[in-house]
Parts: structure tokens; C-alpha cells; sequence
């Protein structure tokens, strides 16, 4: 959807600026469940740019192309296919180190296959003729990894018995626990703060196996920011956690830090996706994450 929702950081930034200033606009292709921290990232980078900061929420990727908005919390699928289909129109600003020590103080995130905990099953193998929930058939994590993983196994998509398309990875974690579908392959990231905010999920779900470490969501500028002002935002975002509040917003999303990234940390996703592409062209409706 072009045109989606917007969150005014502004208020967040109190700063004093002229009203002629353009307004920095970020938006959020990722899970809706970090979009309150994301709006908080973008309320402190403004305040560190001294301009009003905008987040809008469900975005349009037309509006990477055409400028509209100017940065990106972005899946690191949509950026391989976007950066192919125009060089130079996204520039790699910072990527999250995430709170686990799982993730051994880098950039990564995994897939994680969850199933009710009550279920039967222990393994992927298990998962051979039963229900599986895509969130998109543009995510990296809830549905490329998973078709690079059948590809391994010398597998189709025929090795679920029924494929379904959530829309979201949250979408898919409820129909888990419902018992709508067996398994599900989910963002780390995205489970991670499911599990903080609601601790009951613990009690609801297992993870039986995990596929990564990939290279985490990033940051992106689009073409029309300037240069200068790209590397002052990435700047700001690596800066954040040098006070006790911004610390606690990177803590409620489960970010230790952010750090620079560039666009070769991405080849692992490409490498995946000319493996499935070779295969076949999966149909479906593009997704974010």
C-alpha cells in the first residue's frame, strides 16, 4: 500500500527546527511488533540530524523507488532483489547486533521451526505431509530459507502435506498455537520479542530446528538522500545506546547495538536465492520479511 500510516517523530526529537526543513522519512517493512522502537530509532536519529523524523507503517517498496520515503528497515531479500533490479538505489546504512547470546555479538539472525509444544514432532523430518505456514513468499526467514532447506534435502514443496500464506510471521505463530497449521519457520528477531512480551508463548510452542546463521534485516538509505547526510545517519543509528533511554528502547526490541554494514555481508542471501531460482519461480504475493 503506497501512502500507509505515518507515526510523527517529531515530538520525540525536541528539537528546534525551522518548518520549511524537509522531514527524514523512515518506513518499516518489517514485522509490525518492532514498529514502536523503530519510530524510537527514528525520533533519535532526527534529534541527532536536528530534522523532524517521520516513520510510516505499511509501505509500498515503490516508494524506495521513487524517493518518497529516504530510509528503510528492510529485509535483506527485498534489498538483494531491489539492489539487482537498480544498482545504486538503496545504500546499506547499519544493521542490528541482537541481544542473545546466540548471536555471538554479530549481525546475524536464524530461522526458527516452531511447532505447538504439545505436538509430536522433534525434527524437520517429522514435518514430511503435514501443515506448514509461509508468512511471504517474499521473506527471507519465513520462506526462502525454508525452500533452500528442501533444496538440500532434495525435497519439493510436495514434502507438506498442505502450504499455507499467513502475511505475517505473527500471523503465523497464532495459527501454530491454534493448531491451524504444524509448523512454521520464524524470525528469530520476530520470536524473540513475541516471547518477551508475552511470556505465555514458552509454554506454547517448541522449536525444533533452526537454519543460519543469515545476515539480519538492515538499515537502508534510498539515492535521493545525499551522501553526507547517509553517513550521518548511519552515524546516529551506530551512536544509539550512549543513554540510559536509548539504551532501554534497543533493549525492548532485543538490539544490543547497531553497526555498519555493507552490501557484500549480503551474498550469503543472494547466494540462497539464485539456488532456489534455479529451481523454480515460486508463486505468490511479494512480501517484506
Amino acid at each position: 500500500m503506497t501512502g500507509g500510516r505515518a507515526i510523527n517523530c517529531t515530538r520525540l526529537c525536541n528539537t528546534a527546527v525551522s518548518p520549511t526543513v524537509k522531514p527524514l522519512v523512515f518506513a518499516n517493512f518489517l514485522a509490525p511488533n518492532m514498529t514502536s522502537v523503530y519510530a524510537g530509532v527514528a525520533a533519535r536519529v532526527g534529534q541527532a540530524l536536528e530534522v523532524p523524523a517521520q516513520l510510516i507503517e505499511r509501505s509500498s517498496f515503490e516508494q524506495l523507488r521513487d524517493g518518497s520515503v529516504g530510509v528503510a528497515f528492510l529485509c535483506g531479500l527485498p534489498y538483494v532483489r531491489l539492489c539487482a533490479e537498480r544498482p545504486g538505489m538503496l545504500e546499506p546504512l547499519a544493521a542490528p547486533v541482537l541481544d542473545e547470546a546466540r548471536y555471538q555479538d554479530r549481525p546475524v539472525y536464524f530461522s526458527d521451526v516452531i511447532v505447538r509444544r504439545d505436538s509430536p514432532f522433534r525434527s524437520f523430518d517429522d514435518l514430511r505431509g503435514h501443515s506448514w505456514a509461509y508468512n511471504e513468499a517474499g521473506s527471507f526467514s519465513g520462506c526462502l530459507l525454508v525452500r533452500h532447506h528442501l533444496l538440500q534435502m532434495g525435497e519439493t514443496e510436495s514434502f507438506f502435506g498442505r502450504v499455507i500464506f499467513t502475511g505475517r510471521h505473527q500471523e503465523s505463530i497464532r495459527k501454530v498455537v491454534e493448531g491451524a497449521v504444524d509448523a512454521a519457520a520464524i524470525d528469530s528477531h520476530v520470536l524473540g520479542v513475541e516471547r518477551l512480551r508475552n511470556p505465555e508463548l514458552a509454554s506454547q510452542i517448541r522449536v525444533i530446528a533452526s537454519f543460519g546463521p543469515s545476515t539480519v534485516p538492515l538499515v537502508v538509505a534510498t539515492a535521493d538522500v545525499p551522501a553526507p547526510v547517509q553517513a550521518r545517519i548511519g552515524a546516529a543509528l551506530c551512536e544509539l545506546g550512549g543513554d540510559r533511554e536509548s539504551r532501554n528502547l534497543l533493549a525492548s526490541g532485543l538490539i544490543r547495538r547497531f553497526t555498519p554494514i555493507d552490501d557484500r555481508a549480503y551474498d550469503d542471501i543472494r547466494q540462497k536465492l539464485a539456488a532456489v531460482d534455479q529451481r523454480r519461480a515460486p508463486s505468490s504475493s511479494a512480501g517484506t520479511r
